[in-house]
């Protein structure tokens, strides 16, 4: 197993996909991005590769490569690709050179307040604004990353061959956000929101209950016991789902 590969995706897929909620739900980034019309390739050697697209005011992540982008950035390695996450390196521009002031000024402003809500500390939560964000965004990496775990890490792939076939819900009530995971032959996909029919569903009663569990702030097991989180459906997928959620700690803590 190649624990940078299983970062990077986890980096590309997970933590940069969190820039569509902050460009959404952020006033701040709203308005930064609000007249952008620009794109970004990401392309790693022997390693994934995604792109995000700014327009009319969205952001949009997604897998993969897309034709004619504003931008290509280019890394020599999936190490490569986590030194930048870390703030540690630069990437490669292979395409864009007009473009170089957009990402040494404005784009770092995006990441940054990125790295700001994925990074909390015991004062910023008391603040309710960041804690929704924080909250949003840590449910989004849980759910993003189990794709990337059960198909790169070697402890991933054996849980997830024994997981059957369906859809996944993690919910924070009352409708405040949701996640759905599906499992199909031992591979699995997420997206945000609901779905219909899920085999298995894990329930956060409200904010508070769900910023604690998801970052770790409290026990699962007097979560659960207490009614704070609730799972129903089939509880074995849930059960497995978890050790996914488990190895996500062990590549981005």
């Amino acid at each position: 197993m190649d624990s940078d590969l299983v970062k990077a995706n986890l980096n590309l897929y997970a933590v940069l996909k969190n820039l569509e909620d902050l460009c959404e739900y952020d006033k701040e980034m709203k308005d930064l991005i609000s007249s952008w019309n620009i794109s970004i390739q990401f392309i790693v050697r022997n390693g994934p590769s995604a792109f995000l697209h700014f327009s009319r005011g969205k952001c949009e992540v997604a897998r993969g490569s897309m034709k004619n982008p504003s931008i290509v950035l280019f890394f020599i390695s999936p190490s490569h690709l986590n030194r930048m996450f870390d703030g540690k390196a630069n990437p490669i521009p292979f395409k864009g050179f007009t473009k170089l002031g957009f990402l040494s000024k404005e784009f770092p402003r995006l990441t940054d307040r990125l790295s700001y809500y994925l990074r909390p500390t015991d004062e910023l939560i008391k603040n309710n604004d960041y804690f929704k964000m924080n909250t949003r965004l840590t449910l989004n990496t849980a759910a993003f990353s189990i794709p990337e775990i059960a198909a790169f890490d070697s402890t991933g792939i054996k849980i997830s061959s024994k997981i059957p076939d369906g859809t996944v819900v993690m919910r924070i009530l009352p409708g405040f956000h949701s996640a759905s995971i599906t499992f199909s032959g031992g591979a699995a996909s997420a997206q945000k929101g609901d779905t219909e029919n899920p085999m298995a569903v894990m329930e956060m009663k409200n904010l508070e209950v769900a910023g604690d569990f998801l970052n770790g702030r409290s026990d699962p097991f007097t979560a659960i016991a207490s009614g704070d989180v609730s799972i129903m459906g089939l509880i074995p997928m849930l059960d497995n789902m978890s050790i996914l959620l488990d190895r996500v700690q062990h590549y981005l803590s």
